[in-house]
């Protein structure tokens, strides 16, 4: 007799779960992702001048959500080699805005530049998708001192992002206002109150919780609160603006109910220029990867990567870039966000994120379900972002601490941090080094602290260390 599906199996990565139990737990994967997913896109749209609002940037939003469902659904179900079949939500990366910034400028911006940025992402997607299938040769190179020093990167390069977000986002006219702080402070409360809740279903669905009463908090609040800011200009003049925690219907009420995603919306441009940055990138974003799923691993199932899903993981990264740039859309990789919600939960079962992937893909074709999402305050958001994403530096450390803390795996983690972390943390402390190097070390922490943890783990001598 078949098993029946149970609410405890969401702890398990194959096991069978109620329809019930899956949707609101994949719908947290969606909320915590979804905001980060179309960011990318509207700040590169812009520096290539496709005005906000029109047609065809509505387009690329609109296939941005249906191309991160269908690779996540790639990534957690698998076909043949490719996909790690582990609890992964793919979507747009930001790793690859300062990188499409720099392509943009070099070709003259327009839509030639935004053309170049995606012929790009396809030949890098390509690339990267034949790095992953070579991938168990070089694992050697990323033992846990390695990944640890990477995801515990991670998870403090999110750290400033998760702030920045509780208090209203970023470029909010009210940044750091009593009333996002307050908003913030009770989507966090009320997370932490279920998560420590007697019903495990309960301690499961803390963040779609805590989400949904931020909702109500924040409608409740524009009955009550003022909901405009007036802003005052250096020539006197007053402008009113919207608080960044008011609720707007009016989003909903544009989105269409159905809508085609475009083929092809933009036409590929082909250039060395644009190519060999964006392939730099994309041997940088294969370490972020490797980093993310090591996080899923040791955060959801303490445990380490398998070879398999390091390898099937990173090549979803590549098919997935390359497909999403046919489709205008900028390169997608492994979500930090969600490693944090997984490391925060514990929930890793392959249907549940699975759910969440068909959901992203019905956002992508049906408009007014993405734009409820969409109407979402940073500071509500911001709520559940501070714990997720200092839960993944906390499955860093569970993985740093896998092995002995012997000085040498000590050296290379101050190392690592203090001046990898530290140089890209600093964007003005590498500006006169070379363009190409400034791909490494700008933007982000993440990614000099990967590389100084993997060459000082080929370097230092383990044998002395053993001896002592």
């Amino acid at each position: 007799m078949k098993n029946e599906p149970k609410k405890e199996n969401v702890y398990q990565l194959n096991g069978e779960v109620p329809l019930s139990t899956a949707i609101p737990l994949g719908l947290q994967h969606v909320a915590a992702m979804f905001a980060g997913n179309l960011t990318p896109i509207l700040i590169i749209t812009g520096i290539c001048g496709i005005s906000s609002g029109s047609a065809l940037q509505i387009t690329i939003l609109q296939n941005a959500m249906l191309i991160s469902g269908l690779v996540t659904l790639l990534q957690v179900i698998g076909f043949g080699p490719i996909g790690g079949k582990l609890p992964i939500v793919m979507g747009t990366s930001s790793g690859f805005i300062g990188v499409s910034k720099g392509i943009a400028s070099s070709m003259g911006g327009g839509l030639i530049g935004f053309g170049a940025i995606l012929g790009a992402s396809l030949i890098g997607g390509l690339f990267e998708g034949v790095l992953g299938f070579f991938l168990k040769p070089l694992r050697k190179f990323f033992p846990s001192i390695v990944t640890g020093t990477v995801v515990l990167a991670i998870g403090l390069s999110l750290l400033d992002v998760g702030i920045a977000f509780f208090a209203g986002g970023f470029g909010a006219k009210d940044f750091g206002s009593i009333e996002n702080l307050t908003l913030g402070f009770i989507v966090l409360i009320v997370i932490i109150i279920f998560r420590h809740a007697k019903s495990p279903f309960l301690q499961a669905t803390s963040i779609i919780i805590g989400i949904m009463v931020g909702y109500l908090v924040s409608g409740i609040m524009g009955i009550i609160l003022p909901k405009t800011l007036s802003i005052i200009a250096a020539d006197g003049s007053t402008t009113e603006v919207l608080k960044s925690w008011v609720l707007s219907g009016q989003q909903i009420a544009n989105a269409k109910w159905f809508s085609l995603p475009k083929f092809m919306p933009v036409k590929l441009v082909f250039d060395v220029k644009a190519i060999f940055p964006m392939l730099i990138m994309f041997i940088v974003t294969t370490v972020e990867t490797i980093g993310d799923v090591s996080g899923i691993t040791q955060g959801g199932m303490d445990r380490e990567a398998t070879d398999d899903e390091l390898s099937g993981a990173v090549m979803c990264d590549g098919v997935g870039s390359s497909l999403a740039s046919i489709f205008g859309v900028l390169p997608n990789t492994s979500f930090s966000q969600n490693v944090g919600l997984v490391g925060m939960t514990g929930i890793v079962n392959r249907f549940v994120i699975g759910i969440g992937g068909l959901a992203l893909v019905l956002c992508g074709l049906f408009p007014k379900l993405a734009a409820i999402i969409s109407i979402m305050p940073m500071s509500v958001l911001g709520g559940a972002a501070v714990m997720m994403f200092a839960s993944i530096a906390v499955s860093g450390i569970g993985l740093l601490t896998k092995e002995k803390l012997t000085s040498r795996n000590i050296t290379i983690l101050i190392v690592s941090l203090g001046l990898g972390f530290g140089l890209g943390s600093n964007p003005a402390a590498v500006a006169h080094l070379p363009s190409v190097l400034q791909l490494f070390f700008s933007g982000s922490g993440i990614v000099p602290a990967a590389i100084f943890a993997i060459v000082l783990n080929i370097i230092l001598p383990k044998e002395i260390e053993e001896a002592k």
